[in-house]
């Protein structure tokens, strides 16, 4: 009987995969660290505003809903210490995530540092900074930290984790899939054995990895917290944590579906029994397969953002349909190197999974683009869209080779298991069998070294007849190398998609950059425009403060409240104050406005109106005297 056994991979394999390394390499290294999902939307006080009082508390509002810890926000004095009381309050109303955290009575004035650091819903962490004055800005000692979240060793060991799971899990599932549904005779094979294995012990020690990482990869950043117990507690109680533990637990029932598949349905031979085994294993295999991709819809993106109850399930589907294409391509491609040839049955069989699968993809991934990108600037104008452009650009690579695959499958022919050899081998043997004589001798026991010597010859003859066979068999070659070109593009498309994961969205990124430039950098919605501007007229008496607030700080009508003070804190009674507001981007204004006196240092305006959203310049006069009088002026945004 004669077999066709493939050659271990020669130079143009080896060049495939540095080609595909480097292209891998070459996206890694331009993509950034996780920026994630969730964005940083609006704050109170905002970044840069400087208020008249002190707030009694600083607020934070999200894209999306984000995990709160007690140590989310901090608030530094201009010496560094803490402002803050270290109560995180939750201020969610509806669609609008906003947390706060209360401030110490009797701040001084300067600037404080609002540092804040989360975990946004689809596991990924985010932190930042920004400033605010009280009274008048100030000189600040207050470090912040280079590293951004999830950056570091502990990052970069994270993301290589996600991605040997993202790859791993394709290959489990995929090669038993290409094992049941397309190849049942490669359960028995080696080589295939090896490679599911293999990515079943590559995902769970990438799942451990990532369990212990979580910790310091969404906290400290610290490689050694990774086992702190208290931390790895603490990760145990959040969605991710759960999402991992679960897939843990699944893959102790993927180990016994391995160990049935390469055992017990390997060795079956009874065609009935092998059947009914088959479907057990099918349908266990599968709800095991569904279970195990849930885990990532459970805890990343498709479990945030709008309609996630339908963007689980999709996201499901995606996995698996990934995970027969590629995955089966991969056992394909071991199995054309490695092993004894594949029928071309096995092969078309797989050609029609690989074709369903990319029908799945189509459908899932026009959902998901449109939930994730949502327009057709995001599409070209952000770093998630264009990754998605590259991804699609990939895809299309991919289907062209597939067709030629297809093609080559089509021209393969069905080597048999049966034949007969030919009258040269037979004589080849012969001659091999005189030379084992000639050189072992006929004495009763055998020169040990010649015995050596013989078997590397037969070693040789073997590999120059393997060698034969394949360059005779130019249709087999074809397959091997399409197949081999498929694989290295989808390694690069595979790191594309993980990338993907990491990266905002477009949709969140064009909200947060809409919302940011609506609310500007000085105003605050839902809060009192406060403004503070000193003063000098020049006489006596003439030096001060005013104190301007405007409510509710937004279009429409407003109460102004006006109070005017000594430099030491205490009301100046002044004759006179006057209010005057300009927009001048669209030629509006000035608008007077005349303030009633209260009180000793007290003006008041009610229903004065800001006919639209802008940056407005605030001019108050005040006059200290009948000939000394100064006016001083604010830009604010008003939206």
């Amino acid at each position: 009987m004669t077999t066709t056994t493939a050659p271990r991979l020669g130079t143009a394999v080896a060049r495939l995969l540095i080609l595909a390394a480097a292209l891998l390499g070459t996206l890694l290294a331009g993509a950034a660290p996780a920026s994630a999902h969730a964005a940083l939307t609006g704050s109170d006080p905002r970044d840069g505003a400087v208020v008249a009082t002190a707030p009694k508390e600083v607020n934070l509002t999200f894209s999306e809903q984000v995990a709160m810890s007690a140590d989310s926000i901090r608030v530094l004095d201009p010496a560094g210490r803490r402002a803050d009381t270290g109560e995180i309050r939750d201020l969610c109303s509806g669609s609008i995530v906003r947390y706060g955290v209360g401030l110490r009575a009797g701040l001084p004035d300067g600037t404080y540092t609002v540092a804040w650091q989360t975990v946004s819903a689809d596991s990924h962490p985010i932190a930042g900074a920004f400033t605010f004055s009280i009274g008048a800005p100030s000189t600040t000692s207050v470090a912040l930290p280079e590293q951004n979240a999830g950056g570091g060793i502990v990052g970069a060991l994270y993301g290589i984790a996600r991605y040997l799971s993202y790859a791993a899990f394709a290959v489990l599932v995929g090669g038993a899939a290409f094992v049941l549904a397309c190849w049942p005779r490669g359960a028995s094979v080696r080589p295939v054995q090896r490679t599911v294995v293999r990515a079943w012990l590559t995902l769970t020690v990438a799942t451990l990895a990532m369990l212990l990482l979580r910790s310091p990869y969404t906290g400290s950043g610290e490689l050694g917290d990774a086992f702190d117990l208290a931390g790895l507690k603490s990760v145990l109680e959040t969605k991710t944590g759960a999402a991992l533990t679960s897939r843990l637990l699944l893959l102790g029932a993927a180990a016994l579906f391995v160990a049935v598949l390469f055992g017990s349905y390997a060795r079956r031979t009874d065609p009935k029994e092998r059947k009914d085994l088959a479907f057990g294993l099918g349908l266990g295999g599968t709800v095991v397969a569904a279970g195990i991709a849930g885990t990532w819809a459970l805890a990343e993106h498709a479990s945030t953002g709008i309609q996630p109850g339908i963007a689980m399930p999709v996201d499901i589907l995606h996995l698996l349909a990934v995970a027969a294409w590629l995955g089966g391509l991969t056992v394909l491609l071991v199995a054309l190197y490695r092993a004894p040839s594949v029928e071309r049955s096995a092969a078309e069989r797989f050609s029609k999974v690989a074709f369903g699968s990319v029908l799945v993809l189509a459908a899932t991934g026009l959902y998901q683009s449109w939930r994730q990108v949502g327009s057709w600037s995001a599409l070209t104008d952000t770093r998630y869209g264009q990754l998605l452009l590259v991804k699609i650009g990939l895809m299309a690579v991919l289907l062209g080779i597939a067709w030629v695959s297809r093609r080559w499958t089509q021209r393969l022919a069905d080597p048999t298991s049966t034949e007969e050899p030919t009258e040269a081998e037979e004589a080849a043997d012969a001659e091999e069998a005189e030379a084992d004589e000639a050189l072992v001798g006929t004495a009763s026991e055998p020169d040990p070294e010649r015995a050596a010597q013989l078997a590397r010859q037969r070693a040789a003859v073997a590999t120059a007849r393997r060698k034969r066979e394949r360059d005779a068999d130019p249709e087999r070659a074809g397959l091997r190398r399409s197949v081999l070109t498929e694989a290295a593009v989808a390694v690069v498309l595979l790191a594309v998609t993980t990338v993907l994961t990491s990266t905002e969205p477009g949709r969140t990124e064009e909200e947060a950059g809409r919302a940011g430039s609506a609310a500007g950098s000085a105003a605050v919605p839902d809060r009192p425009v406060d403004i503070r501007l000193p003063f000098d007229t020049g006489g006596v008496d003439g030096k001060g403060v005013v104190r301007l607030s405007l409510d509710p700080g937004r279009t429409g009508a407003n109460a102004l409240h006006v109070f005017v003070e000594r430099p030491n804190g205490k009301p100046l009674d002044v004759p006179e104050v006057k209010v005057a507001l300009t927009l001048e981007a669209k030629d509006v204004g000035p608008l007077p406005v005349a303030p009633d006196r209260i009180q000793t240092g007290h003006w008041s305006a009610s229903g004065v109106q800001i006919p639209m959203a802008g940056e407005w310049k605030i001019q108050v006069t005040v006059r200290t005297s009948d000939i000394d009088q100064t006016t001083i002026d604010k830009n604010v945004k008003i939206g």
